[in-house]
């Protein structure tokens, strides 16, 4: 299984980005995607998740600002991130799991490579 990340980047305070998984390598229907990420000196911390069906479900961090859609045709996943801000600044990875449960405490079954997202003030 392999999840390959895109977008990222630098941005001020107040911009938006948008980043971009695919999924390869299997069958995503049972796979809740979603994506993770840490700043530095910090743990883990679950962003979002799309299941095969149904709405996202976000940290309460981002809710309002992020928002997560899935293209199960492609086995893609995207994360357009508005409104910034500094502490949104860490790398993010895509990941994958059979169970929202656990994603929702930073654990995944698949990660895929991380991208850089820098907020400047």
């Amino acid at each position: 299984v392999q999840l390959q990340a895109s977008g990222g980047g630098m941005v001020q305070a107040g911009g938006s980005l948008r980043l971009s998984c695919k999924g390869s390598g299997r069958t995503f229907v049972d796979i809740v995607m979603g994506w993770f990420r840490r700043a530095p000196g910090k743990e883990t911390e679950f962003v979002a998740f799309n299941r095969y069906y149904g709405n996202g479900v976000y940290a309460d961090t981002v809710e309002g600002r992020f928002t997560i859609s899935r293209d199960n045709d492609k086995n893609t996943v995207t994360l357009q991130m508005d409104n910034l801000g500094p502490d949104d600044t860490a790398v993010y990875y895509c990941v994958g799991d059979a169970q929202g449960a656990r994603l929702r405490t930073g654990r995944a079954d698949y990660w895929g490579q991380g991208t850089q997202v820098t907020v400047s003030s």
